[in-house]
C-alpha cells in the first residue's frame, strides 16, 4: 500500500514539475498536424514535406555527429528558406487566412445543410430556366490550377450570382464554376476532360468534364443538361444523371455532411448507376431509363 502511495506522489511531483513541457508537445503536435492537413490540399505538398524531414534530418546529423560545417549552413540558408517558402506558397498562406477569417474550418453541420438548399434551389432553379451549368463544389484537394483556368470571383453564393453566371447570353457561361464553402472562387473554368472510352455517346462535353474533374480530385460536380434541363450529380468517377430534387438534396448531404441517417450509400449508388468508378457501362442511370419521356439527346458544352 505504501509502495502504491509513494509512485501516486512521484507522479503527481513528475507532472506538477514538467506538466508546461507535455502542454507545449501537445501544441506544437496540433500545429504541425494542422499544417500538415493544410498543406496536404496544396499542389506543392509533397515537396514542403520532403523539404522539412531533409531540413529535419539534416539538423539531427549535424548535432549528434558535430558537423560544424554543415549546422552552420543550415542555420544560414534557414531564414533564406523560410522566406521562399512565404513566396512561393503565398497564396496558399493568403487562401489559409482568409479560411480562418470566414471561419471555414469551424463551418457546422447546420451552416453547410444551409448551402445544401441553397444549391438545390439554385440548380433545380437552373433547370428549369434549361440554363446549362457546370458547378464544382472543392473538397479536400485544391481546384487551384483549374481555377487559374477562368475568372476569379470570390463572392458569396447566391442564386441571383449563380444564374446570371449561367445565362446563356453572358461572356462566363461556358466554362464551370468553382465553389467553396459558401463562396464562389471563380466561373469560367476549364475543367479536364474525361479520357475514358467506354461512355455514352449521349453524354456531353459538361458531363465529359464533370466525370475527368471527379477523376483526378475530390470534388462533388452539379451538372444541368442544356437541352433537357436534367440535374446530374458526379463524384469520385461515379455519374448519376436526371436525379429529382429529393434525391438531389439527400445525395447532396450525404457527400457533404457524410451523415449515417441518408439512405443512400456509395454501394447503392453504384448499383443504380451502370457507370462505377472502375468503369464499364453506359452512363444512361437506371432512374433516368424509369422515365418514359426521358430525352437522351447529346448535351451542349
Amino acid at each position: 500500500m505504501s509502495i502504491s502511495h509513494h509512485a501516486l506522489t512521484e507522479l503527481i511531483g513528475f507532472l506538477a514539475e514538467y506538466w508546461t513541457s507535455g502542454l507545449e508537445v501537445l501544441i506544437l503536435s496540433s500545429l504541425i498536424y494542422y499544417c500538415y492537413l493544410y498543406l496536404r490540399k496544396t499542389q506543392g505538398a509533397r515537396i514542403v514535406i520532403w523539404l522539412a524531414l531533409l531540413f529535419v534530418i539534416l539538423t539531427f546529423l549535424s548535432q549528434v555527429l558535430d558537423l560544424p560545417v554543415l549546422n552552420w549552413l543550415l542555420r544560414s540558408i534557414s531564414v533564406f528558406l523560410a522566406i521562399a517558402l512565404v513566396v512561393i506558397f503565398q497564396p496558399e498562406l493568403r487562401r489559409a487566412l482568409n479560411d480562418l477569417g470566414i471561419h471555414y474550418l469551424f463551418t457546422s453541420a447546420l451552416q453547410r445543410r444551409e448551402v445544401i438548399e441553397e444549391l438545390t434551389e439554385i440548380i433545380f432553379d437552373l433547370s428549369t430556366k434549361n440554363f446549362g451549368a457546370l458547378i464544382a463544389l472543392e473538397g479536400n484537394i485544391s481546384l487551384r490550377s483549374i481555377l487559374e483556368s477562368g475568372v476569379a470571383i470570390d463572392g458569396i453564393l447566391s442564386k441571383e450570382l449563380i444564374v446570371t453566371i449561367f445565362h446563356p447570353k453572358t461572356i462566363l457561361h461556358d466554362g464551370g464554376v468553382i465553389i467553396h464553402g459558401d463562396h464562389i472562387l471563380g466561373a469560367s473554368c476549364i475543367f479536364p476532360l474525361s479520357q475514358r472510352d467506354d461512355l455514352d455517346r449521349t453524354i456531353g462535353l459538361r458531363h465529359r468534364a464533370a466525370l475527368g474533374l471527379s477523376e483526378e480530385s475530390d470534388a462533388i460536380i452539379l451538372i444541368v443538361s442544356e437541352e433537357t434541363g436534367q440535374v446530374s450529380i458526379c463524384h469520385g468517377g461515379v455519374l448519376e444523371r436526371n436525379v429529382s430534387e429529393e434525391h438531389f438534396q439527400k445525395r447532396l448531404s450525404q457527400l457533404m455532411i457524410r451523415n449515417d441517417d441518408v439512405s443512400l450509400t456509395t454501394p447503392q449508388l453504384e448499383r443504380k448507376t451502370s457507370l462505377t468508378s472502375t468503369g464499364g457501362g453506359s452512363l444512361v442511370s437506371d432512374y433516368a431509363k424509369s422515365l418514359p419521356h426521358t430525352k437522351t439527346t447529346q448535351d451542349k458544352a
